[in-house]
């Protein structure tokens, strides 16, 4: 614990608010909030915590804190501060869902739609149906019922829908207004869970279709009729209500925690989620946080009534959400949220050992590389790779890995600039120094470890630039491989030395895969290049071919190898005067 820490924990109030722990480049870590600050705060730095809290103190070296009114309040800072710093040790419970919803559109010609953004459109919106493969076939049953259109822009005739008898045919045939009403008004009946007086409707239709020997008419109620009973009647009701709500339960083992929800719609269980995560703080409390995020995002709607374990303040819930909040004491209700709890205790062992060797890859891994090394737990590793044929396209690549997982949306591609011919070492200082440069004037976060796939050359390259001209003291590592061209050493320090690893332990092979992914990632990048190079360098030798016809033959062709395999016909159809089309033909085929 350092001296600013240590400081502040004494001046700690005793009061409810939340808290924010930074590491050493100032970068808010985690977000936690309490009921009583002092002692919060201070359980981290005090006593024996596992493996995963461990590491999130010892990236602590300095925190803020916020003291609010009450418990609630400091719930509702807490969501807002997540959601504005995205801090990386609350990112689990930040998995974003979307649940699609079946649309009745407001147009002349109504129509019926899958659709996952709701919009203030006068449509009519049912769901969200947490399960996509319901909502699909709930949709395909009322096509099937209701005789709406079903393409996009009316066509200029009748399409098979109408010969199916599942379209009135608005493109030729006049439809009332009326009629539209009476369809959309029994769509909607339906899914607000009337579909049990329309299948008894259809029955009486049946009956009196056969009974009229009307026989193909009564094939047709039978069949709606039975798509009624597959499609909705398939799920075992579980609430004499119709009631939508929502049952949540839960369970903590080993400093994780797994939430269930049950989704009640029309008084049927018809989906569930499934959410696995680490806690840091207590149990209840980080279930009020996870709930809190859940329904904060826009896909996530609340249902009339939420019902929780015993454990959980329900009126803070009923406050933060403003629905209906119960913790139910017998009967249904109380036996969903308890089957529940059984589900998320028997996901969370399952998922366990599946963990515990991601995370034997992964974080173990680069807290055991960290050490090996001397240095801060590089959570943040960026390494670089040049490619280049006899100095020809040279190009470089960057890539990130967080906590020993790869970050591909930080990936970089660099061209090199300044450099002319095979030269790694310039080639390495170009990069490093526009790297950081950028990360510097942007406030990007900086890396705690650069891995260098070279040697002693380009890892002094890569030094000389950040210590001299940018002033920055991050550890340089570099990578070097034996003559069967795999990971061999990592080569560190001041003098350079070989890093003593197991080349047996997962340290090393996640040494071996940044290794391997930024020298995909940088020849990948270079073939893209050199290949575009190669297309132009045969166009410029063709007269009557320019910059813009040049543009549209690689919009049209992408490849030497498309463009080689075009006929005369093809290359003149893409823009070009039967000459030069004729002219490059022959250059390709030669």
């Amino acid at each position: 614990m350092n001296e600013v820490i240590s400081n502040k924990l004494a001046l700690l109030p005793d009061q409810p608010g939340c808290y924010l722990m930074k590491d050493r480049q100032g970068t808010i870590i985690y977000v936690g909030k309490a009921k009583v600050l002092k002692n919060r705060v201070r359980s981290y730095f005090t006593g024996s915590h596992d493996g995963k809290t461990q590491r999130l103190v010892g990236e602590i070296e300095d925190f803020e804190y916020i003291v609010t009114a009450s418990n609630l309040e400091a719930l509702i800072l807490e969501l807002n501060l997540i959601k504005k710093h995205d801090p990386k040790y609350n990112v689990m419970l930040k998995d974003d869902k979307s649940y699609p919803f079946i649309k009745l559109t407001a147009e002349r010609h109504p129509r019926l739609i899958i659709t996952r953004n709701v919009k203030k459109d006068k449509g009519k919106y049912f769901g969200p149906y947490p399960n996509a493969g319901a909502a699909n076939e709930t949709k395909k049953l009322l096509d099937r019922i209701y005789p709406l259109r079903k393409c996009d822009k009316l066509p200029d005739r009748v399409c098979l829908y109408y010969h199916l008898g599942q379209c009135l045919a608005p493109c030729v045939n006049e439809v009332e207004p009326e009629t539209y009403k009476k369809l959309t008004d029994e769509i909607a009946r339906f899914l607000n869970g009337g579909y049990k007086e329309i299948k008894k409707e259809l029955s009486e239709k049946m009956a009196a279709a056969a009974e009229n020997l009307e026989f193909e008419r009564a094939k047709e109620f039978r069949d709606q009729i039975q798509h009624i009973e597959a499609t909705m009647e398939k799920q075992t009701m579980t609430m004499t209500d119709f009631t939508d709500r929502d049952i949540f339960g839960f369970a903590v083992d080993k400093g994780w925690m797994c939430v269930q929800v049950f989704f009640i719609r029309q008084g049927k269980l018809i989906e569930r989620d499934v959410s696995l995560f680490p806690i840091y703080d207590e149990p209840t409390e980080e279930f009020l946080t996870f709930i809190g995020q859940f329904y904060s995002k826009a896909n996530h709607f609340k249902p009339k009534e939420i019902n929780l374990p015993e454990d959980i303040n329900e009126d803070i819930v009923s406050e933060l959400l403003d629905v209906k909040t119960t913790r139910p004491q017998k009967g249904a209700k109380r036996h969903l949220v308890q089957l529940a709890g059984k589900n998320a205790e028997i996901a969370l062992k399952e998922k366990f050992s599946l963990i515990e060797r991601d995370e034997e890859r992964t974080i173990l891994a680069v807290d055991k590389l960290g050490e090996a090394m001397g240095i801060y737990t590089p959570h943040r590793i960026e390494a670089f790779d040049n490619s280049n044929i006899q100095g020809t396209d040279p190009v470089s690549a960057m890539i990130v890995f967080l906590d020993g997982k790869p970050e591909k949306k930080e990936y970089r591609k660099y061209k090199i600039k300044s450099v002319k011919g095979p030269d790694d070492y310039d080639s390495m200082r170009e990069v490093i120094r526009r790297r950081y440069s950028r990360v510097l004037k942007e406030g990007l976060p900086l890396p705690d470890l650069i891995v260098i796939d070279g040697g002693k050359g380009q890892i002094g390259a890569a030094k000389e630039v950040l210590e001299l001209e940018l002033n920055l003291d991050i550890p340089v590592a570099g990578l070097a491989k034996d003559d069967k061209h795999q990971t061999s050493e990592l080569l560190y320090g001041n003098p350079l030395e070989i890093v003593p690893l197991e080349k047996r332990s997962q340290e090393f092979y996640l040494l071996q895969r940044i290794q391997d992914e930024v020298h995909r990632f940088a020849i990948t990048f270079h073939r893209q290049l050199r290949g575009k190079t190669a297309f132009s360098s045969m166009l410029d030798e063709v007269s009557g071919i320019g910059p813009k016809r040049k543009k549209q033959l690689l919009k049209t062709f992408g490849s030497m190898k498309k463009m080689k395999e075009a006929s005369l016909e093809e290359l003149t159809a893409a823009g070009l005067p039967p000459a030069a089309a004729a002219e490059l033909m022959e250059k390709l085929t030669d």
